[in-house]
């Protein structure tokens, strides 16, 4: 297997879109929380991000996930 090959499922092509990212301060304002909340979830491992120099960026879609793991069922 040649190294082409083994990168291929991590190469972006012109079909691919790429992620949407957000910052700490977007995703709390999304959120309806405080920024110091979403360092916390970040921090604890709950919600994925991706550390850029000093401050992090987050996937919407890793956004998306964290809030659909915390809905619950109500009797």
């Amino acid at each position: 297997m040649t190294l082409q090959e083994m990168m291929r499922p991590f190469m972006l092509n012109e079909k691919t879109p790429l992620p949407k990212f957000m910052t700490v301060g977007e995703v709390a304002d999304f959120m309806r929380v405080s920024s110091m909340t979403v360092y916390r979830l970040i921090k604890a491992g709950d919600l994925r991000a991706a550390r850029v120099g000093k401050s992090y960026r987050i996937r919407e879609e890793d956004i998306n996930a964290f809030l659909a793991s915390r809905y619950n069922q109500t009797g």
